[in-house]
């Protein structure tokens, strides 16, 4: 654990160790945001990779998220084809 100071405009610097862990260069960008009173600093591909963790975590194996949203975008076209098709009981 290390110690960092706020400095002017609110700025922190992180200690090189950390860095170097992380993979971090100057220029690299970090999402923050405020968790159970802790400041939180983490890449957006962590984040991406942490909700795409959440949902597959959710999702029986053997499903395709992508295969089922296919399926139901199909059934929907369907129903609304048959919506539009004139009545023949005229």
């Amino acid at each position: 654990m290390s110690t960092v100071r706020v400095g002017k405009q609110g700025r922190v610097v992180l200690p090189a160790k950390q860095r170097q862990k992380l993979g971090l260069s100057e220029g690299d960008e970090l999402l923050s945001h405020v968790e159970n009173g802790r400041l939180i600093f983490e890449s957006r591909e962590m984040l991406i990779r942490e909700l795409q963790e959440g949902v597959s975590s959710n999702v029986p194996d053997g499903v395709s998220l992508a295969e089922e949203l296919i399926k139901e975008r199909r059934q929907e076209a369907k129903q609304d084809a048959e919506k539009l098709k004139p009545n023949s009981s005229a």
